[in-house]
């Protein structure tokens, strides 16, 4: 059964909550964290040919939603950047991450080995990670200067062939948990939560949607 016009009203105010639509600056380099959407890879790839930034660090193993991938996110994501005519020599690859803490901790790592200390970076995401990926950040790299951004997908055509609508909205449900949940854990900077933006949460777990909610919050 489709979802009920008050499900896709609330998955869209938390849609709307996530997407942060930080303006987009000329930087050291991009980091992109892996998911399973390719268009991330295809939106880093236009802003490297924009002259945004000289160089793309693909960031990402095999994570929840990519466990059956028979490569990691990050060489799917590079692949991609290539066949949309980013060289090689401006692509680095981090390869054993499995969650966001992990793509920080290991591309600074590899940033450091290669020599690279990047005061002010584009960080890329899924439209649905700015927010979380935002506050990881801000707790977990606090001397890094950056802005995030995601491809320019409104909420109506995100969904596609390999992720569908209720795909995206049990994801939006993981995604408001884990900004709630991490600050207490000291992962993430507590965020600002409008009352009916945590109702549109509140209304969607009450419908089902949790399915990448951590067996300890059901």
């Amino acid at each position: 059964m489709p979802p009920t016009t008050a499900v896709i009203a609330a998955a869209r105010q938390l849609w709307d909550y996530h997407r942060l639509r930080e303006p987009l600056a000329p930087a050291e380099g991009i980091l992109v964290f892996g998911s399973n959407d390719n268009r991330v890879a295809e939106y880093a790839a236009d802003l490297y040919h924009r002259g945004l930034a000289p160089w793309l660090l693909f960031s990402g193993g095999r994570g929840r939603m990519t466990e059956q991938w028979e490569e990691s996110e990050a060489v799917s994501f590079a692949r991609r950047a290539r066949d949309c005519g980013v060289p090689s020599d401006a692509i680095f690859c981090e390869t054993e991450a499995v969650h966001t803490g992990e793509n920080i901790a290991f591309s600074r790592r590899l940033l450091d080995a290669m020599a690279l200390s990047p005061q002010h970076v584009l960080v890329l995401q899924k439209p649905y990670m700015e927010r979380r990926t935002r506050a990881a950040l801000e707790v977990q790299w606090t001397e890094l200067s950056f802005r995030m951004s995601s491809p320019p997908i409104e909420f109506s055509d995100y969904p596609n062939e390999t992720i569908s609508l209720d795909d995206l909205i049990h994801a939006l449900v993981g995604d408001f948990y884990r900004v709630i949940d991490y600050p207490s854990k000291g992962l993430a900077s507590e965020q600002s939560i409008p009352q009916e933006v945590l109702g549109a949460y509140h209304l969607l777990l009450e419908a089902g949607y949790t399915k990448q909610l951590p067996p300890s919050a059901l």
